[in-house]
């Protein structure tokens, strides 16, 4: 393959990657095809890889008494929410159905939550107890980030950032030859663009309204956020914008989320 080809489709990719916005439609929110970039990362190493990192950040919290038990009022909680959410992960990935998925809780004052690639999903205490999370809060923090791991963002940006580093080539032989492990690096700290976090947003609404979870609480979620950071959106969010940047955004996109939980709240 030539080199000039590789910069050809490195470019082409990029666009895709790049192209449209989220847009709203009758049924929910539509944020059109995954980009097609993330291809470039074969998806089971990845959910690998995934899956490893997890089970060290489980055993390490374990050895420190800081992973919190499965009796614990707040795993309790935080399952019974994803257990709402996650029946309609498959509508964003087919895949999401095969997926293993986990949800734990770390002990831990940090602001944080993550879901990894192939589902496996962590809170950290300190997002629940400092902000007084509600569960309607909970579901929007959990709809956005395990968005992250339905859209597969962390693929794409893996693409991007190896493939603006070595090229097409290179990084095909990297993962053929077994290396997508260091190319990954952490994947709990991996930045997303500020485009994946703005989808994000949408899908994580979407899911948590048909979950039948208030979707107007990502307003107050983002508030007390802004209100715990001075203004500024925590680290593990720091790519996207904050404070009435994304609330405008949330208030702009009710429409089109409101009424699927209005039908999540009805009695059956």
């Amino acid at each position: 393959m030539q080199p000039g080809y590789l910069a050809a489709l490195a470019a082409a990719l990029l666009l895709t990657a790049c192209a449209g916005t989220p847009q709203r439609q009758g049924d929910g929110v539509d944020v059109g095809e995954a980009s097609s970039l993330r291809t470039l990362i074969p998806a089971a190493e990845l959910e690998k890889a995934a899956s490893l990192q997890y089970g060290q950040l489980k055993r390490a919290a374990a050895d420190k008494d800081l992973l919190a038990p499965d009796n614990h009022p707040q795993v309790i909680r935080l399952r019974g929410i994803a257990k709402r959410i996650l029946p309609n992960a498959a509508r964003f990935n087919p895949e999401a159905r095969n997926w293993q998925w986990e949800v734990n809780l770390i002990i831990s004052k940090q602001l944080n939550a993550f879901c990894m690639p192939g589902g496996k999903i962590a809170f950290y205490s300190g997002i629940i107890d400092n902000l007084t999370l509600s569960d309607d809060e909970i579901a929007i923090v959990m709809g956005h980030e395990i968005a992250h791991a339905l859209r597969e963002h962390a693929r794409e940006q893996m693409a991007k950032n190896k493939l603006t580093q070595t090229g097409a080539a290179i990084l095909g032989a990297l993962v053929g030859g077994g290396e997508l492990f260091r190319l990954g690096g952490n994947l709990m700290t991996l930045k997303f663009s500020r485009d994946d976090e703005s989808e994000a947003d949408l899908v994580g609404l979407d899911l948590a309204a048909r979950a039948g979870y208030d979707p107007r609480a990502g307003i107050t979620l983002w508030q007390k956020m802004d209100a715990a950071g001075n203004g500024a959106p925590p680290a593990w969010l720091s790519t996207h914008p904050g404070g009435e940047a994304r609330i405008a955004e949330i208030e702009r996109n009710l429409p089109a989320v409101m009424p699927l939980y209005e039908a999540a709240r009805k009695p059956r």
